[in-house]
């Protein structure tokens, strides 16, 4: 076992942080000296948390896209991992969404100050889902809101979640730069809830960017991008 994972690749380095800890806090922290491959995580009572240091090729600008790879590689997992009945999909920018209310979400980590057209020498990707409602919530209180427990994942341990997405943001990954981005654009934009302000356009992702562009005829492109790190 790795650190309380299933077994992975020799390409990822699991860290186990305390249930008290920040993920993304410190993967940012150790990345310039542990670099890629770099996966903290943690099993707290009310979340999970993972990240995944990343050392992309490409700008800052083009590379924040890795946060919607890190979006559909958890829904992927979960997917795979849940009840067959419960659908799985995305709510932009990177919203995890079970049975229509949202359970998480993913974020990105990014060099602090580094201009948007430089090359950075890793980014952060991570997923942050609730596990349990905290102590004391009353059900119902917020609808759009929910979390694994309640949706048939209680007995998934948190580490095969964990391993299951990180795993499949690696596939993902790969085969973002084998075939381009228009294949992980695809498999994005399958699984993205359509929202009262995208109904009638066309929707695309721009290649630059990641941004999400809405497309209406005879209007000018709308644009709605990714979150700033």
């Amino acid at each position: 076992m790795h650190e309380g994972l299933p077994p992975l690749p020799s390409l990822f380095a699991p860290l186990k942080l305390a249930p008290d800890e920040d993920a993304r806090a410190r993967a940012m922290a150790l990345a310039p000296e542990r670099g890629g491959g770099l996966l903290p995580w943690l099993a707290a009572p009310d979340r999970i948390e993972a990240a995944l240091v990343l050392e992309p090729e490409e700008s800052l600008a083009a590379a924040r896209a890795g946060l919607l790879a890190a979006a559909s590689a958890a829904a992927d997992a979960l997917v795979v991992l849940g009840p067959p009945e419960i659908p799985v999909t995305l709510r932009w920018p990177a919203g995890i969404v079970l049975n229509g209310a949202q359970v998480g979400e993913a974020f990105l980590g990014a060099p602090p100050g580094l201009p948007e057209e430089a090359v950075p020498d890793w980014l952060v990707v991570g997923i942050r889902p609730a596990r349990r409602h905290p102590e004391g919530y009353e059900p119902g209180r917020d609808p759009g809101r929910t979390a694994l427990a309640e949706e048939g994942f209680l007995e998934i341990p948190p580490g095969e979640l964990v391993a299951a997405w990180a795993r499949h943001l690696m596939a993902g990954l790969s085969e973002w730069q084998s075939r381009g981005f228009r294949a992980m654009a695809e498999r994005v934009l399958a699984r993205l809830e359509v929202e009262e302000w995208m109904e009638g356009a066309r929707r695309g992702l721009d290649p630059a960017t990641g941004a999400l562009l809405l497309r209406r005829e005879g209007a000018a492109d709308e644009r709605r991008p990714l979150e700033a790190a």
